[in-house]
């Protein structure tokens, strides 16, 4: 992470603060401002720690293409599937 990325990040958090600030002056102590702000600390916490010892850089590999093919796939392999969360449980599929 560069120093400009740093900066970026210090910047957002800046950013997140006041937002949170601004919640706080308007909801008061909510259990829901409390937690943003216990977030907001950890979220802090970490941009610290990773700023002074910054984890190894990963080499950039380029990811493994997968092949989807446009044919229309065989339809006896979703025999008896259900078609979970599009409201029609449990009918037999059909071709």
């Amino acid at each position: 992470m560069t120093r400009s990325d740093i900066a970026e990040l210090r910047y957002a958090v800046g950013q997140l603060r006041q937002s949170i600030g601004a919640l706080r002056s308007h909801y008061g102590d909510a259990k829901t401002v409390r937690r943003l702000e216990n977030d907001l600390e950890r979220l802090a916490i970490d941009a610290d720690e990773f700023e002074q010892s910054p984890p190894p850089e990963v080499s950039h590999r380029p990811q493994d293409t997968i092949y989807v093919p446009d044919s229309k796939s065989d339809e006896a392999a979703w025999m008896g599937a259900q078609d979970e969360g599009l409201g029609f449980h449990s009918r037999p599929r059909t071709k």
